[in-house]
This record gives C-alpha cells, structure tokens and sequence, in this order.
C-alpha cells in the first residue's frame, strides 16, 4: 500500500490496489479512496473525527488524510503512525507535523487524548487472542480521559446460505481472515486481519477495564468509543 501510495502522489504510472480475502475474490481500490477529503469519508470517519479531541493518534494514517483534516481543519495536534516508511514519507511531504514509522505496539513514551483506529480499525487486533494485548498496550497510550474512537465490520453476512442458514467455521471466530494486497503484479504476503463484531469488542472492552459505546451504527459497520472505566 505504501508503494502505491508514493507512487500515486508522485504521479509515477500508479495503479489501483488489488484486496482479496480468505473468503472473498479480488477486488479494486482505487489508491485516490485514500486521498480522499472529508466530503468524501463515510458517516463513521466523519463523526470519528469530529469527536476526535486534544492530542491524537492516528493509528494506521496511511496516506494521512483523516491526520491533515484534525491538525489543518480541527486544528488538533495529530502523530500519523503507520508501518509503510512510504506512507509516512507521504505523510511528511502532504503537510503533517508530527508522523512516527512503526508497529502500534511498539509505540511509547507519549500519551494522548485520542487513540484513531478507522478504516476497520478492528482489523489491527490481528486474532481474537491478540485484542487483550492491543487493548492493554492502547489504554497504556491513553491520557486519563482519553478515548478509544475505532470502526469495524460485522462480516457474519458473507456467510449467509440461500436459505438464511449460517454456514460459519467451526474451529475459530469467523471475522479473523487472511488478507492480502496486490499491487503492480506482486503480492504481499498475507497478514491476519480482524473483523469484529460489536458484541464480542464490548466483551472484550469490558475485560480491559474500559467502557465502550456504541457511537454510530451503519448496516453492518460500527464506530465505538472506548474509555477508562470510572
């Protein structure tokens, strides 16, 4: 994704980026989705952001668009993380201030008012095993009053039969799935990617020490927000 990132602000003959899933076919997205302004940005993101308070994380900035909106609209002191040196680099040439290159869980040392996970922000959890450690290592991030603002999907539709029957695996929770990106011809090796259902994030949140609240619900998509219990 970093690749096509820099190449499409480069102008550098980009193409659009290829998804596939475990359980799904490949499917286009277009690397301008990831330039896009706020007009552009789905019900969940625009009220994610118009939340977003203080001193923020944004986690998985990739090409830094919901960043550039909180420090150049909101006028917000924002970090852009990402794991792609070429997002970042991007990132760093669109205009915002502040961006650190690494994996989530090994970001430290600051706190901050507001954690940013959107673009199915579940999907960062990897596996369901893994939630209670990201959870932990997030609340570690997080200013006394601050918050958790994250999407996900409920995926149990894409397991639908004709006849409304569930056809759902057996030995593992249905929303952790290979994911793999394609790009020019190559292939990414596949990475876990989480989607989670509201319920079981609110089981999990609840485990954490954390009060969650459902913000907004758009078919199978969610935004949440999660803080320090009281």
């Amino acid at each position: 994704m970093g690749n096509a990132i820099w190449d499409y602000y480069h102008k550098n003959n980009s193409e659009d980026l290829q998804t596939e899933t475990s359980i799904s076919e490949l499917d286009e997205l277009p690397v301008a989705y990831l330039f896009r302004e706020f007009d552009e940005m789905n019900s969940l993101e625009k009220k994610a952001l118009e939340l977003s308070k203080g001193k923020v994380l944004d986690i998985g900035a990739g090409a830094g668009s919901h960043s550039l909106y909180l420090q150049d609209q909101r006028e917000l002191e924002v970090t852009a993380l990402d794991i792609s040196p070429k997002a970042i680099e991007i990132c760093q040439v669109r205009g915002i201030s502040k961006s650190s290159c690494e994996s989530i869980l090994t970001h430290k040392g600051e706190t901050y008012d507001t954690l940013l996970l959107l673009m199915n922000g579940t999907g960062i959890f990897e596996t369901l095993d893994k939630i209670d450690s990201y959870l932990q290592h997030l609340k570690s991030l997080m200013n006394p009053n601050g918050q958790i603002l994250i999407d996900g999907t409920d995926i149990l539709y894409m397991y639908e039969e004709e006849d409304g029957s569930y056809c759902i695996p057996a030995d593992e929770y249905y929303g952790e799935l290979d994911y793999i990106l394609h790009y020019k011809g190559e292939q990414e090796d596949p990475i876990k990617w989480l989607y989670l259902d509201f319920d079981t994030l609110a089981n999990a949140a609840e485990n954490n020490g954390l009060d969650i609240e459902l913000i907004v619900q758009d078919g199978d998509s969610y935004l949440a927000k999660l803080q320090r219990k009281i």
